[in-house]
């Protein structure tokens, strides 16, 4: 059974989600503002958070960033409109995925399982080939370890997934919608944003320059491949 942390500012669809996540298998615990799911976080026992965007006082933009610099837990953020402004600016805060209101309880319990059955599949990956060197960059499949320079790369769970997706065929273009089904397990029409946003913030981190990357090319057109060549 995964527990979730629901934080909802609106009572009845805090209540409808806590009520229909709980009938899905989940342990539910829901809470009203930011401050308070920051509190219940640092109690530990969450295994992924579904963060309403729009909450008064601390907005959810920036407890998405506290959350994503505590560490590696899971975030589906809910967005009241599908406005790209707001969709991106919460990907760039570190969400893995969002859902747009009004919420289908189905949808959002299937986004759960999916980033929860990724987080675990990351965590089984053991027996890979072991490092793997490109240029000043190491991958250590095996241990789920990245490193720079000598020095580890702190990477959240997506960016580090969408990492190794791109560096098993280095050279090979992947599009929007091959890595959005590899790294987000989404279908047809997934949405593309999740993807550009990832890869600012993963190229944030792991290049010296991240307007003219060397890893994590941009092959205008087509998508993303993996370099240096």
């Amino acid at each position: 059974m995964s527990r979730v942390l629901l934080i909802e500012d609106h009572q009845t669809v805090r209540d409808g989600l806590r009520l229909a996540l709980t009938r899905q298998g989940h342990s539910v615990d829901a809470v009203a503002t930011g401050e308070e799911g920051l509190e219940r976080l640092g109690a530990g026992g969450s295994d992924v958070v579904v963060l309403d965007l729009m909450l008064p006082g601390m907005d959810g933009f920036e407890v998405c960033r506290r959350i994503r610099a505590l560490g590696d837990l899971p975030i589906i953020m809910l967005t009241a409109r599908n406005d790209d402004m707001d969709v991106v600016a919460g990907l760039e805060a570190g969400a893995d995925d969002y859902v747009v209101k009004p919420v289908q309880p189905r949808v959002l319990e299937a986004r759960i399982r999916a980033v929860l059955r990724r987080a675990v599949g990351e965590a089984r990956r053991g027996g890979e080939p072991g490092v793997e060197r490109y240029g000043r960059l190491t991958i250590d499949r095996a241990a789920l370890v990245v490193g720079k320079d000598g020095a580890p790369v702190s990477l959240a769970p997506t960016e580090l997934r969408l990492l190794l997706e791109l560096s098993r065929t280095p050279g090979r273009v992947l599009s929007r919608q091959q890595l959005l089904e590899a790294v987000w397990e989404h279908g047809y029409l997934g949405d593309s944003r999740l993807v550009d946003a990832c890869v600012q913030r993963l190229r944030a981190k792991i290049e010296d320059d991240s307007s003219t990357p060397v890893y994590v090319q941009t092959v205008r057109g087509f998508g993303y491949r993996f370099g240096p060549l």
